[in-house]
């Protein structure tokens, strides 16, 4: 499989079981699609601010609920095989995405695994074992967020960089040299997370190191 980022901006997410993994799942799409949870029951737990319907659809009653709600991404997330299979069949029938919960490798084209992702501003870094242990995916999450530190602010700063050294007319090349210093200095990634000196400041003295005063 190979990661690819999808805007589910006004879009829906159609995700049949109510249990904590439906939960999980209706969390992590809340935030920027339109999400349906469609369950007989529902887990004390975070939904995300999901929409939550009460119905427990047999097998030939799911093909009804992906017509009715057009989703672009369906999660099958319940405890009945026959139903997670129907969910899948109609999905792909209707040319939306579709997402297994119960199953780990193996996916047919269309399916995707939804990762586990660290975040920080607009940078989002995301980290996948193909569905086949979360536990591991978590972790590993856990331990990129540390990192991720001050990154969102690196992304603002060297694009406003980028955009005032196009500005003044310096050659791609030299751009493309001036920013790689500026991600790459401890100076500015110490400045931006620890707020002793000014990001900004420490930035134009890499720029100006790296092009010899050139700034």
């Amino acid at each position: 499989m190979i990661p690819l980022y999808h805007d589910f901006a006004g879009e829906t997410v159609l995700v049949f079981g109510g249990g904590r993994v439906g939960a999980r799942k209706a969390r992590r799409f809340a935030a920027e699609a339109e999400v349906i949870v469609v369950s007989p029951d529902f887990a004390d737990d975070d939904f995300g601010g999901a929409e939550r319907v009460r119905d427990a659809p047999a097998p030939d009653g799911v093909e009804e609920w992906v017509a009715r709600t057009d989703p672009a991404l369906v999660v099958a997330a319940t405890d009945d095989e026959a139903v997670n299979e129907a969910a899948e069949r109609a999905a792909r029938g209707r040319g939306a995405l579709v997402n297994r919960a119960d199953e780990s490798g193996g996916r047919e084209a269309g399916s995707v695994v939804v990762p586990a992702t660290a975040t920080d501003g607009d940078v989002t870094a995301a980290i996948s074992t193909g569905g086949a242990s979360p536990a591991l995916a978590k972790y590993l999450r856990e331990r990129v967020e540390s990192e991720l530190d001050g990154a969102g602010a690196i992304a603002d700063l060297t694009a406003d960089l980028r955009t005032e050294l196009k500005r003044d007319g310096y050659a791609p090349e030299k751009r493309r040299e001036a920013v790689r210093a500026v991600v790459r200095s401890p100076s500015v990634w110490k400045a931006l997370r620890t707020g002793e000196s000014n990001p900004r400041q420490e930035a134009d003295r890499v720029i100006r190191n790296t092009m010899g005063g050139d700034r």
